[in-house]
């Protein structure tokens, strides 16, 4: 059973990261962006004594917004 999650998980990691080749600049700073605030986000959420899942989001659609927005 461990062995079919592992073999399911790096295929889907794979995937997700041949999906990120064709991408233009600016799509992968919105993406990037999104991932560093996320896990920011969370540690800061999980930290203070608030939700990690909510500081997720809004770390999230911020460094996505700033990775965006950034030239």
């Amino acid at each position: 059973m461990r062995f079919s999650v592992r073999l399911a998980t790096a295929a889907f990691l794979a995937l997700a990261l041949a999906g990120c080749s064709h991408m233009t600049r600016g799509q992968q700073r919105a993406l990037s962006g999104g991932a560093i605030g996320a896990a920011g986000g969370a540690a800061l959420g999980a930290l203070t004594g608030g939700s990690a899942v909510t500081g997720a989001l809004l770390g999230g659609a911020g460094g996505a917004a700033v990775g965006a927005l950034t030239r």
